[in-house]
């Protein structure tokens, strides 16, 4: 019989202490980015349907969700906004008083310490729901670079600390950085959704930003599912674009390509942990199918364990909670 191993990594695991000692992934609030959805009017908090405890909030009550965030350490908030009218164009996302300019203003006066991202993209804005300008039954790339860098320039005017294109525009990180620069607001970062994947994960957001597109759908644009290596020379581009943190998204279901990131370049990297992750875990857990909070940990984890250092997460709220309680 073969002597017994020397070596039982049970050791390791069998008392509460020694496991948090040898712990390799620690997950911490200041990890989390809070994505919300402002909205116009008084007195709004809509919850949205497929994204339990997840709201369209008017100004006033973004507020105070901003000040709850705060409150348990969460670092930054991604603004999305809904607007009063929509059009071809997609006019009042750079507009100075479309609804994300005035969002960034009132946070920025009420919070100033709350980094504040807002979200570059058009398809919340134009009535037929796709990331930029038709032309010809298709996304003109080139003519919609315009509008994405007049966006930046009009969010960072409003006082946003970071811009995060999400459009999927080739150039569109180069054409923001000069914009941004020729402006003045050479200090106002770029968060380049990078790896943005045509995925099937997105589903619950639309009804969130009421952003599904009327025709066709976004294949030609987002990054392909099945391939990782075109993923890595979106991300490589962006960097050499001047983007200050690449993002891949979402999460659960392309951990790989944010493992390969991670090993290939030394800029920080995010992840998005999307609607549909976030709407799968409380349908299952509302039906006492698993049990909400460890999976959500454990999701959390498992995207910061694979090279994630910024997590943007609908979780943000009781995952800050939940690490508060256990002393994190």
């Amino acid at each position: 019989m073969s002597q017994f191993p020397k070596l039982r990594m049970r050791r390791l695991r069998e008392h509460p202490a020694m496991r948090r000692m040898a712990q390799e992934t620690r997950l911490s609030v200041s990890d989390f980015i809070y994505p919300l959805f402002a909205t116009h009017g008084r007195d709004v908090k809509k919850e949205i349907a497929p994204m339990p405890g997840i709201y369209q909030l008017s100004l006033g009550k973004l507020i105070h969700e901003v000040d709850e965030a705060a409150q348990l350490g969460i670092p930054g908030v991604l603004l999305f906004g809904l607007p009063a009218k929509k059009d071809p164009m997609g006019t009042e996302a750079y507009e100075s008083t479309g609804i994300i300019q005035e969002a960034i203003r009132i946070i920025k006066r009420a919070a100033p310490e709350m980094l504040v991202i807002g979200d570059v993209c058009l398809c919340e804005y134009t009535d037929h729901g796709h990331c930029g300008v038709i032309a010809n039954d298709k996304v003109d790339n080139d003519r919609t670079l315009d509008l994405l860098a007049k966006m930046a320039v009009c969010q960072a005017d409003a006082g946003a600390d970071v811009v995060a294109p999400s459009a999927m525009m080739d150039g569109q990180v180069g054409a923001i950085r000069a914009a941004l620069d020729a402006k003045g607001h050479t200090g106002v970062a770029i968060m380049a959704y990078a790896a943005k994947f045509a995925s099937g994960f997105y589903g619950p957001f639309r009804v969130a930003a009421d952003s599904a597109p009327q025709f066709g759908d976004r294949r030609g644009y987002q990054a392909d599912p099945s391939s990782i290596r075109q993923a890595l020379r979106e991300i490589e581009q962006d960097i050499e674009e001047g983007a200050d943190i690449v993002l891949v998204k979402p999460a659960l279901a392309y951990l790989d390509v944010l493992a390969a990131a991670r090993q290939r370049f030394g800029h920080p990297m995010a992840a998005y942990n999307v609607s549909g992750e976030y709407s799968m875990v409380k349908a299952a857990a509302e039906n006492e199918w698993i049990d909400g909070r460890r999976v959500t940990m454990e999701i959390l984890t498992a995207i910061k364990r694979s090279g994630a250092d910024i997590i943007i997460t609908y979780h943000a709220k009781e995952a800050a909670a939940w690490l508060r309680d256990n002393g994190h």
